[in-house]
């Protein structure tokens, strides 16, 4: 008896370890070796630091205890840490052999070794030891009374240097916290570049002193000063993130030329039908702070000198602000209407033997160049810049794809085999709304492009684009939260790890985790639907969210006219997001009923149609009170019909000619309504 007694004692605690499977890591780490055992947290549990580390590790040790006591309620004993060495017998001992440099290249990798009395922390830098700190939280633990660490050895390294996010702020303006509380969620993701577009046609967003004209005619009054862009640039490199600023030009000038029409392209036509260059001082030409989204005209003149003393003096002032070693020179759109109507700029053109706009955009790319490196900065720009006479020392930032009616992928093959380095964003535009697999699987490295490997190190990694003409500071975190987790594991993790399943299952946790950062994704929708029904109770629009997602690509703003940057961004659709939940779950139980239609598996499936129904039903009701609820309402009911109609369809009672019943699914393929789509609509389709 004693003997059975041990062997089952035996098997539940066997059963009760924690398997690697069930772990919530991600990004998922190269090596990651589960041992028996763990390590159980208690009100003792201390830090010590040893080595040669940056002090950015004291704050990035210090957080991690916060966020540790915050998970667990467990009143820890040590408070700040802010020394080496300050507890030589403490649980965890993290060890830094050098001071970590924020930028490319650094060694970021770490070992942690977790036993069920101590743990080590080794990594070559303090970079390393604070994406290691991110990976221990992460792997806590618990039963029913106690927090605990598995007992593990996880060995782990970056696949790729360049692991970024592009905030636009000249669109809609992003006040500091959500500036900090997205870089807090980067380095939680083991991202580490943050890419500030400051200066687009709808806003210039820099304190500048020699020329206060910017931001006195072309910020509508929202800008950082310098002594808050010092202190975010502070925050990230404590954070481990390397800041790199984008002033866009010679496009996308609304902005600049606001302030400063003297150095723009347009020709206007006198009195008498004369035309002359706005230099030339008979007349200079208006511009206005673009408040639609799109591509326009406004263009910087490339053939005046001006131009290049006005750039001149923008970067010695703007350089110091950032100590990073890249800036972002745009150069993405440039129609070059404005260029062709000119003759000064075609006789310039002719006189530089400049045979082509694009030829002539090189020129004044190359103008740039040492402006910037008078600060040490290295020129990076949008695809548009390369060309053959582009300096080697670019870095050619890839965009473009099929929507833009290229080939995936095509701009950064051709940089990399033209000696260029690149970055990739390509299937990574977050804006556009599309489905977090579309981005989780889209590889930096392309595939079957016979590329040598000299050329494969040229490229430096993939950045998420966050474009804000349709969000606010109120659902930016939704558009760029949870699904740039995913973008993080495909920029850090092994080119194998591709089970969007498995992601999936992890990623529910990481998006919960992300609001102790300040992350509002999940929050905010409920602020959101609370207005649109008019403070009523918001079940039927939760549960009518749960099916609906956000129009994809460039269609929700049709021309880019439907919306302007100070339109309302509260509506449903701005409550959606892509991958709706109920969407998938949907789908799983059609594809399960259909492989087996056992009378369990249609109970699941007859579940969905009963609560559409019930919802379409709630909205009704709803929206006598609540008038921002009346778009949904012909969406709501095309579902709710359906959904009627295909009950009777698992029971075999539906009278419905099957001509008729394809029309009634075909109903919700609609993008009619509310700037959303029924994201339900092809497994209703599987369905009949």
């Amino acid at each position: 008896m004693k003997y059975l007694f041990v062997l089952l004692f035996a098997g539940i605690s066997a059963g009760a370890q924690v398997q690697k499977e069930q772990l919530n890591l991600m990004p998922w780490p190269q090596n990651v070796v589960i041992n028996e055992g763990n390590f159980n947290l208690s009100k003792n549990f201390k830090v010590n630091i040893t080595g040669n580390p940056n002090p950015r590790i004291f704050g990035g040790v210090t957080r991690f205890l916060r966020r540790l006591d915050g998970r667990t309620g467990i009143f820890f004993e040590q408070g700040f840490i802010e020394k080496l060495n300050e507890v030589p017998n403490a649980e965890l001992q993290i060890n830094c052999t050098k001071s970590g440099k924020i930028g490319l290249y650094e060694d970021e990798s770490y070992h942690l070794d977790i036993t069920s009395n101590k743990i080590t922390l080794n990594a070559s830098s303090d970079l390393g030891a604070l994406h290691g700190l991110e990976t221990l939280l992460q792997m806590l633990q618990n039963n029913s009374k106690t927090f605990y660490f598995p007992a593990s050895k996880i060995s782990d390294f970056p696949r790729f240097t360049w692991r970024g996010l592009m905030m636009d702020v000249s669109r809609h303006f992003q006040p500091i916290d959500v500036v900090k509380r997205n870089i807090d969620a980067l380095a939680a993701m083991k991202m580490n570049v943050f890419h500030w577009h400051l200066v687009d046609d709808q806003g210039w967003r820099i304190e500048m002193k020699k020329h206060p004209r910017f931001t006195q005619v072309a910020s509508d009054g929202m800008y950082y000063t310098q002594e808050e862009i010092k202190n975010i640039v502070k925050y990230a490199d404590e954070r481990g993130i390397l800041i790199v600023p984008e002033i866009d030009v010679p496009g996308h000038g609304s902005a600049i030329l606001t302030a400063y029409p003297e150095i723009g392209s347009k020709v206007i036509t006198l009195t008498g039908g004369t035309s002359e260059k706005n230099i030339q001082g008979t007349a200079i030409a208006t511009y206005g702070i673009e408040r639609n989204a799109g591509i326009f005209s406004p263009t910087l003149d490339p053939s005046n000198p001006k131009t290049y003393q006005l750039l001149s003096e923008v970067f010695d002032e703007v350089c110091p602000l950032f100590p990073g070693a890249y800036f972002h020179i745009g150069g993405d759109e440039n129609e070059g209407k404005d260029w062709d109507a000119n003759p000064k700029i075609q006789e310039f053109k002719k006189k530089h033997n400049l045979k082509t706009n694009h030829e002539l955009q090189t020129y004044f790319t190359m103008q740039l160049a040492p402006m910037l490196k008078k600060h040490g900065k290295q020129l990076m720009g949008w695809e548009e810049i390369l060309t053959k006479n582009l300096s080697k020392e670019a870095i050619v930032h890839s965009w473009r794809g099929p929507n833009e009616g290229m080939p995936a992928g095509q701009s950064l093959v051709d940089a990399v085999k033209k000696g260029y380095k690149t970055v990739l964003s390509n299937g990574y535009y977050i804006d556009l709304m599309y489905p977090i697999a579309s981005h989780y699987l889209n590889d930096p490295m392309p595939k079957g492009a016979n590329l040598t490997s000299d050329e494969k190190a040229r490229i430096l990694g993939g950045e998420a684009t966050m474009w804000t003409e349709l969000v606010t500071p109120t659902t930016i975190d939704s558009r760029i939260w949870p699904r740039t987790a995913a973008i993080a594991e495909r920029l850090w993790s092994a080119e194998d790890v591709v089970d969007v399943e498995n992601m999936r299952k992890r990623l529910e946790n990481i998006s919960f985790r992300l609001e102790e950062l300040g992350i509002t994704h999940i929050r905010n929708k409920d602020v959101i639907l609370r207005n649109i029904s008019n403070n009523q109770d918001i079940k039927s629009l939760e549960e009518f969210s749960n099916v609906s997602e956000p129009l994809k690509g460039y269609t929700r703003n049709k021309g880019g006219t439907e919306y302007q940057m100070y339109s309302p961004f509260t509506l449903f659709a701005d409550a959606c997001g892509p991958d709706a939940k109920d969407a998938l779950a949907f789908d799983a139980a059609v594809s399960q009923y259909l492989a087996n239609k056992s009378a369990d598996n249609k109970a699941k499936v007859a579940a969905f149609f009963t609560k559409w129904i019930a919802v379409h039903k709630g909205l009704t009701e709803l929206s006598n009170n609540a008038p921002l609820v009346q778009p949904i309402l012909p969406l709501s009911k095309k579902l709710n019909d359906a959904s009627q109609e295909l009950l009777l369809v698992l029971d075999n009672k539906s009278t419905l000619a099957p001509a008729d019943l394809k029309k009634l699914i075909e109903q919700c393929n609609t993008k009619d309504h509310a700037d959303v789509e029924l994201s339900v609509y092809e497994s209703l389709k599987k369905l009949i």
